[in-house]
């Protein structure tokens, strides 16, 4: 059986592409739904609360206003 070469470059970086997108998307003035993060990323319905969760464990602060009956989340800065 060959051997597989595996490379350390392909290290991840500490946030993932898809959670910058999804970082992206809460820094919005609008912020945004868990629907709109599901679409951002292909992620299934559980794994955008649970990345919102990540990140407050992570030190964001992640408010979530609701508008129109759709709560919304957003990463809130101290000015």
């Amino acid at each position: 059986m060959p051997k597989i070469m595996t490379s350390n470059s392909t290290a991840k970086s500490p946030l993932s592409g898809k959670l910058r997108r999804v970082l992206a998307l809460l820094a919005r003035e609008e912020g945004a739904s868990v629907a709109e993060l599901i679409e951002a990323t292909g992620w299934l319905p559980h794994t955008a609360p649970a990345a919102l969760s990540g990140l407050r464990k992570k030190g964001y602060a992640i408010t979530k206003p609701k508008v129109d009956d759709v709560t919304r989340y957003r990463i809130t800065v101290d000015a």
